[in-house]
């Protein structure tokens, strides 16, 4: 299973349910990188989507503890256990995690592929992502060369689980 996020210096992800920063080549290797396949996601990340309603062009699935959440056109489930038994259906190169910061915490053991967009900013945030440069699990394996959006520059990272 893969992941999909973009971090700033400080590994923060997001500020009160909203992303730090929009850099539109990073929208566009997210899309790439996503559609046709599934993503996996949380009702608070779901409803930051344009009329909370789900990605098109994609299968999405969506974590919640709330038992009366639907919504048209996703398939929501309400536990860990629950999504991992759904995922069953798809093929896990198909299958991408893409927020918020508890789905992330939740699903990274059951991910070996990162696909990380490296902010070389710091921004005011609340919520963030584990730090895979400090985790003796992950290994880096592809790099971009510096990218820049205005005066902002970033880095496309690959981050792979380590074998054995």
């Amino acid at each position: 299973m893969n992941l999909i996020v973009a971090v700033d210096e400080n590994w923060a992800i997001g500020c009160r349910g909203d992303l730090l920063v929009r850099i539109p080549a990073d929208h566009k290797m997210f899309r790439q990188e996503t559609l046709g396949k599934v993503v996996v996601l949380g009702r608070k990340t779901m409803d930051t989507f344009p009329g909370g309603m789900p990605l098109q062009g994609r299968t999405n699935l969506i974590l919640t503890r709330n038992p009366d959440y639907q919504v048209k056109g996703g398939i929501v489930v309400h536990s860990v256990e629950a999504l991992l038994e759904k995922l069953k259906d798809y093929d896990a190169k198909d299958v991408y995690v893409i927020g918020g910061d508890s789905v992330y915490r939740q699903l990274l053991p059951y991910c070996d592929t990162a696909h990380v967009t490296r902010i070389d900013r710091t921004y005011e945030a609340d919520a963030y992502f584990p730090n895979l440069d400090q985790s003796e699990e992950w290994e880096v394996t592809a790099d971009s060369e510096e990218q820049s959006y205005f005066d902002t520059t970033y880095h496309f990272v690959k981050y792979e689980r380590k074998k054995g």
